[in-house]
């Protein structure tokens, strides 16, 4: 991993840096998110952050890199009781330390919070030209459980998805 790289709980104090981030990369031409340029305020993001607190079900992870937010990982228990062994996870790396095992990283700290939360199963959707991601993903173990066509409207377009998941514990 690159080194300085620092893996930790985001707190709300982190929330414009977390807002600069996703807009970033929302805004990149490989239409890596779902969000082009439409991502949630820094209060809004705030007021998240600090809900979290509350809700031991979910947990959002930053990447630090020299004081600056470099990725993030968001990861959230299924809320019905049938499905609650299962949680699902959003990852994004800022363009300048892809490639460096920042996701990775942030992976493995996820794979510890599931753990200890009793998470079972993770899972994710990714966009099917995001073969970087993709690969990522498979060479943690995740593996493809499915094809989703037209699952997401992203801006004015439909956009299929694959859905991901990796059995832990």
């Amino acid at each position: 991993m690159s080194d300085g790289v620092v893996i930790r709980a985001a707190d709300p104090g982190d929330a414009s840096a977390l807002v600069e981030l996703a807009r970033s990369v929302g805004a990149e031409p490989g239409g890596w998110l779902l969000s082009t340029d439409d991502w949630r305020s820094a209060a809004d993001e705030r007021r998240y952050l600090r809900s979290l607190k509350r809700h031991p079900h979910a947990q959002v992870l930053v990447a630090e890199s020299d004081h600056r937010v470099v990725g993030r990982l968001s990861i959230a228990r299924d809320p019905h009781p049938a499905s609650a062994h299962v949680a699902d996870l959003g990852l994004m790396v800022a363009a300048s330390h892809r490639r460096h095992g920042v996701g990775r990283a942030l992976l493995e700290h996820a794979v510890a919070w599931a753990l200890g939360a009793g998470v079972s199963k993770l899972e994710l959707h990714v966009f099917p030209h995001n073969e970087a991601a993709i690969a990522l993903y498979e060479a943690f173990g995740f593996e493809r459980e499915g094809y989703r066509k037209a699952h997401y409207r992203r801006g004015e377009e439909y956009v299929d998805a694959i859905l991901m998941a990796l059995t832990i514990g």
